[in-house]
């Protein structure tokens, strides 16, 4: 499957913003929306897809696999969990640098086309041998 990697980056300016949110309010039901968001995302059923297709109707010039960016979906998904934990324990400390993290690797993907979670699914991949995939 491919995906548009400017879809990519809207997404991820979009959460961006949304865990922005999360950080200014400490509030754990918009990062639950966020956590949910991921989880989609993390199925190949980007929430933003409509809206993107909307805003933008000139074709790609390129194509990109969709494996990465779902992976890095999943990741934001870890991260997201982990941050709501944080919340519901009342771990100040947990869930506003488990949201800290999610946000940098969002908006690291937003403003400069850099995908960590795509960049660690590349090294896992590297690093696994080929019979374990």
């Amino acid at each position: 499957m491919q995906v548009d990697p400017r879809a990519i980056r809207f997404a991820a300016a979009v959460t961006s913003v949304i865990l922005a949110l999360v950080l200014v309010t400490g509030s754990a039901w918009l990062l639950a929306v966020q956590a949910g968001l991921f989880l989609f995302g993390a199925a190949g059923l980007s929430p933003y897809k409509p809206i993107f297709k909307r805003l933008v109707t000139s074709p790609p010039k390129e194509l990109e696999d969709a494996g990465p960016p779902r992976f890095a979906q999943g990741v934001g998904l870890a991260f997201a969990l982990v941050g709501l934990v944080g919340f519901l324990a009342q771990i100040m400390p947990l869930a506003l640098g488990a949201t800290a993290l999610a946000l940098v690797a969002a908006f690291l993907n937003a403003a400069f086309g850099f995908c960590l979670g795509c960049e660690t699914y590349l090294l896992v991949r590297r690093l696994l041998p080929a019979a374990t995939r």
